[in-house]
């Protein structure tokens, strides 16, 4: 009781100090820093693999990748979330796991699975799960991680389980979710203007998902979701639900029958160079993490309405070391038409349709936007022949893409090289090659242009507690690629060369630091900057943990890049040198097995080359997660102060939300936020959640722009879920 009173009174007194004084809030900054020393003092230790292994929710666990994904891609960790769900019913094997399947996890690098396997080659199978305790680069804390989903005993490889007993012995879930926003937004609000169109629809979102799954080898399911401001069974959607997806997939069903899905699904390749649909990660402070992999194949059963693929798919074991995938898909895709009278410059008449823009947001809620739903078709194919051997493998990848308008001619100088057509044909060589203590990677693609993207990278074990890894990038200026996601710093997989260095070291059992430097260069012009440029970036993080007791980080961040001269009057355009920094210090601490608090505080600034006094900004959050043993009632709560000079100071925090979602915020201006998740399971097949968050601006008055403004310094979200396993 008497830490929480700590608590309690330290946010109290820093409210009092940011909003009582006009002191500037970077100076003296030690009283923020009471928050964080003083839950020091308890200290203790635990057993860490005899305390309960953490949930499939847990952000403690994904936080460090979590917070780097862009905000729209939260609803594709969602669907990863229930894929790891699936390997909790049916753990998986580590003595006949290969390396797909340890990547599948997202608990494992690859230095850390190169590490597993080499382990399992030289000294056979794991006779105890404890025994991976003498694995390169495994430590207690994540074992016990590990321990939900992994066995040593088992079948992975089991394909005699018939179809019809897969079908019998499965599981159902079924999800039902509403949110909306407690205050009236403009877009929901009467005109008194009869030429102002709002929204066609109620403030309400409704999400509804079924599945049935016999552990990750049968899925069958469905996701409808209607957004905020879209309208139900109604008007422009007669059919009730403005987005529905469904999906069936089977896996490792013989040892021919790697992978079939029909329906919606997403695809890998190599390292994103030519596709890679799906969830997709940037650059993390789990450096190690730079390299692309995982499952080629994956049932798609996220809400999002953009990055999938809608058809069939299968991957097929034509021998031992020969793996084919092959998928082909028709979808609808939103987007702006434009009618461009070419011809009549010539005097001859006529004219023809082009795409404006492409749309990803998936929302239509305007009668504009739902002019545009599905105005363009886009038809893929492709196919995939890897060879393997042992832990060396070599694919060759090719990707056909269409869509019946064409992209027109680009008008600004920065897009002179940007794709222009309907088709668009690409192929690529991976290859992973695993020597000794190092494993090197990479791929070279090519678009039907003719010109070349390149990423080659290596990951090198120093000794059992340091890992390296080296990444190189290349992407021509006139390289095109619809669905790539290679690691990148500009706006998509062109126009970009760079070097990236990561490191991670385990000094000792309680130490470790993650560090990565990346530099980058732009050939062409590109958006922001109209000139060549370039910029770097440096991250470093030093951890301290006490097993499951005590987990202290600082986290040091700074990025310098060229933009455009902010207040420039001359008719050229030319670069100044904009700075990004970043502290962070956060304390998560165990009470007990029921008790947790975690505390963060980040500082920050910017200066964007100017004249223009460097902005600054500070936020501090103090989160209570309560999840007693046995009992039916748990709750995480947060109350958050932040003060920043705007937009471009601003922190972006993963929050716990509820079962299987994902949500990032940015904190900026000068505010609160606070929220609460209620979770109640009276008993196991049936868990009932309330969400309600608040965002309050001090400095403001009124929140968003067009139709999402809000009149007013305060928005409040309020959202329920059912879950029903049977």
């Amino acid at each position: 009781m008497c830490d929480l009173l700590f608590f309690v009174l330290a946010i109290l007194s820093i409210y009092s100090y940011i909003w009582g004084t006009n002191t500037p809030v970077m100076k003296n900054i030690s009283l923020l820093m009471v928050c964080l020393v003083g839950t020091l003092p308890l200290l203790s230790q635990t057993d860490t693999l005899r305390t309960p292994p953490p949930e499939v929710d847990d952000p403690a666990i994904f936080e460090e990748i979590l917070e780097d994904i862009p905000s729209e891609q939260a609803a594709d960790w969602e669907a990863m979330l229930h894929s790891l769900q699936d390997i909790r019913r049916k753990p998986l094997n580590i003595n006949k796991a290969d390396e797909q399947d340890l990547l599948e996890l997202r608990l494992l690098n690859d230095a850390q699975v190169m590490a597993l396997l080499q382990h399992r080659q030289m000294a056979g199978h794991f006779i105890s799960i404890l025994e991976l305790q003498t694995v390169r680069g495994f430590d207690l804390d994540l074992i016990r991680q590990l321990l939900p989903y992994i066995t040593v005993g088992g079948a992975l490889d089991d394909y005699q389980v018939h179809i019809r007993d897969m079908l019998r012995r499965g599981g159902h879930e079924l999800y039902m979710r509403w949110n909306t926003i407690l205050e009236q937004e403009k877009g929901y609000q009467p005109s008194a203007n009869p030429l102002e169109t709002g929204y066609l629809g109620n403030g309400h979102q409704y999400y509804l998902r079924y599945r049935y799954a016999y552990g990750n080898k049968l899925s069958i399911g469905m996701t409808a979701e209607k957004d905020r401001g879209e309208e139900f069974f109604s008007g422009t959607n007669p059919q009730g639900f403005d987005f529905y997806s469904a999906h069936l997939a089977l896996r490792n069903y013989t040892q021919r029958i790697k992978a079939i899905i029909l329906g919606d699904f997403t695809v890998a390749m190599g390292q994103g160079l030519i596709l890679m649909s799906g969830l997709r990660f940037g650059k993390s402070i789990s450096s190690i993490g730079s390299k692309r992999s995982g499952l080629n194949l994956r049932p798609y059963t996220s809400a999002s309405e953009a990055g999938f693929m809608r058809g069939a798919a299968a991957a097929i074991a034509l021998s031992r070391q020969l793996n084919l995938t092959t998928f082909i898909s028709l979808l609808r895709q939103d987007g702006t038409i434009t009618n461009t009278d070419t011809l009549d410059q010539q005097g001859l008449g006529g004219g023809f349709e082009s795409i404006g823009s492409i749309q990803i947001s998936g929302l239509h809620r305007t009668p504009q936007e739902v002019a545009n739903r599905g105005t363009i078709w886009r038809q893929s194919a492709g196919a995939s022949a890897k060879w393997s051997l042992r832990q060396h493998h070599l694919a060759v990848n090719t990707l056909y893409s269409r869509t019946d308008k064409p992209l027109p001619l680009a008008e600004r100088p920065e897009s002179q090289f940007n794709f222009t057509g309907h088709t668009q044909v690409n192929a690529s060589l991976d290859y992973g090659l695993r020597f000794r203590n190092t494993n090197f990677f990479g791929e070279t693609a090519l678009s039907g242009n003719m010109a070349l993207a390149h990423v080659h990278g290596l990951i090198l074990n120093l000794d059992k507690n340091s890992e390296l890894t080296l990444l190189y990038r290349h992407y021509d200026r006139d390289f095109h690629s619809f669905a790539g996601a290679a690691i990148h710093e500009g706006s998509g997989i062109h126009n970009e060369a760079g070097l990236y260095l990561g490191l991670e070291l385990r000094p000792t059992s309680r130490w470790k630091i993650n560090a990565y430097a990346d530099t980058w260069r732009h050939p062409w012009l590109k958006f922001g900057a109209d000139a060549p440029s370039d910029g770097t970036e440096y991250r470093a993080r030093f951890t301290y943990s006490i097993r499951r007791s005590l987990t202290v980080y600082m986290e040091i961040r700074q990025k310098n890049r060229e933009a455009n001269f902010r207040n420039n009057t001359s008719p050229i355009d030319y670069l100044s040198d904009t700075q990004q920094r970043h502290l962070r210090l956060h304390l998560a601490k165990t009470v007990s097995k029921a008790l947790e608090f975690r505390t963060r505080l980040d500082l920050g600034d910017y200066d964007d080359g100017s004249d223009v006094p460097r902005l600054q900004g500070v936020s501090l959050y103090q989160d209570i997660i309560y999840k007693p043993l046995g009992k039916p009632l748990s709750f995480t709560a947060r109350f958050a102060l932040y003060d920043t000079d705007g937009f471009a100071v601003r922190f972006y925090q993963y929050e716990n939300n509820m079962l299987f979602v994902a949500s990032n915020q940015a904190y900026y201006h000068r505010g609160t936020r606070f929220y609460i998740n209620l979770r109640y399971r009276p008993y196991k097949p049936l868990t009932l959640e309330l969400r309600i968050a608040q965002t309050y601006w001090a400095n403001q008055r009124s929140m968003g722009s067009g139709l999402e403004k809000l009149e007013g310094p305060v928005r409040t979200q309020a959202a329920m879920q059912l879950r029903y396993q049977f």
